[in-house]
């Protein structure tokens, strides 16, 4: 009987041993799979680390949403405790407000190298992008939240270090992302169209606005971006040649005055707004709004384009020009269709 029971516990033991020889090679596996250099996408994340980084989202959101700084000091890196966060913190506590937010896409992210690295999109899709960061702490995780109404659009961006001390925040970002609920790829793309249609007017406000929102973060990286920037050059050089601003409305018999044309917030989105000199008293609004009949059929006549892809166009008439410092008064219309 005491024969058996040695050998009853020397096997025991031994699968005892086994096991936890096992769990411990497990555990170790796991633990260098945790820092082998590469990046993970969303669902690509475990499950267990991807739940505690939205656990953490939540607890920072919330802190944002509250305009919190206090509070939102816990989870922030010691070098960001040292900065003044507030008016970012305030900007982005307006945008939570006024909207729900949804996580657009995360990256939990091994550096390979000391320095800049990338994650790199490989998609053929219009809005592909690369994720270039610098060196903080070797792993890091990226979330990118953006509004579940893409009108003008901001999408804020929260980017994470692991410390000795825990995951703490080491950057936060609130930038444009769409306008008029397109993306700077997507706004691009449609100034390209327009200037091969020969509406260099209508293509250069739309590259303008895709410039603009280029950068949603500033680790953000659109192919497109350099492209742009070289058709804005191209668009604007024809522009400047072609409409010599200002210009007379020799097509309008009352010869109103045409300033320029820029882009202008309202309506839900951001439009076409045309800028011009009135002969008639601003206090006459029925002869303004009659002749302004006659100008916008003048102008989809010479600058083609401008009504495509818009919900709307604004007007401002003047009696004289509007100067960057003082107020001017002017009357203004809106063409909606």
């Amino acid at each position: 009987m005491t024969i058996f029971y040695f050998r009853a516990m020397r096997i025991f033991n031994l699968i005892s041993f086994k096991t936890a020889l096992v769990c411990t090679l497990v555990i170790l596996i796991e633990a260098c799979a945790r820092t082998v250099p590469g990046s993970w996408k969303n669902d690509k994340i475990g499950s267990g680390r991807q739940s505690d980084f939205h656990e953490l989202n939540n607890e920072v959101l919330q802190y944002l949403k509250a305009n919190d700084t206090k509070g939102l000091k816990r989870d922030l890196c010691k070098e960001m405790i040292d900065q003044n966060n507030d008016v970012q913190v305030e900007k982005i506590s307006h945008h939570l407000a006024d909207e729900p937010y949804t996580l657009l896409d995360e990256y939990y992210v091994v550096h390979k190298y000391k320095d800049t690295d990338t994650v790199r999109i490989e998609s053929g899709n219009i809005n592909r992008y690369n994720v270039l960061y610098p060196y903080v702490t070797t792993e890091m995780y990226f979330a990118f939240f953006v509004p579940k109404k893409l009108n003008d659009s901001y999408m804020i961006s929260l980017v994470y270090g692991k410390f000795d001390y825990g995951w703490k925040i080491v950057k936060l970002d609130i930038a444009p992302y769409t306008i008029n609920g397109k993306t700077a790829p997507e706004l691009y793309a449609l100034a390209r169209q327009q200037y091969g249609k020969n509406q260099y007017q209508a293509a250069l406000n739309n590259v303008t606005l895709a410039i603009s929102c280029f950068k949603p973060c500033s680790y953000w990286r659109y192919p497109d971006e350099a492209d742009a920037s070289k058709l804005f050059t191209r668009a604007h050089a024809i522009v400047k040649n072609m409409y010599r601003y200002p210009m007379v409305l020799s097509q309008v018999s009352t010869g109103p005055m045409l300033l320029g044309i820029y882009t202008q917030k309202g309506e839900g989105g951001t439009y076409p707004v045309i800028y011009y000199m009135t002969h008639y008293d601003l206090r006459d609004t029925t002869a303004i709004k009659k002749e302004n009949i006659q100008i916008r059929k003048a102008i989809d006549k010479i600058i083609p384009g401008l009504r495509e892809n818009n919900k709307c166009v604004f007007y401002s008439a003047f009696n004289k020009r509007p100067s960057a410092y003082t107020s001017t008064d002017h009357f203004d219309m809106t063409d909606r269709w």
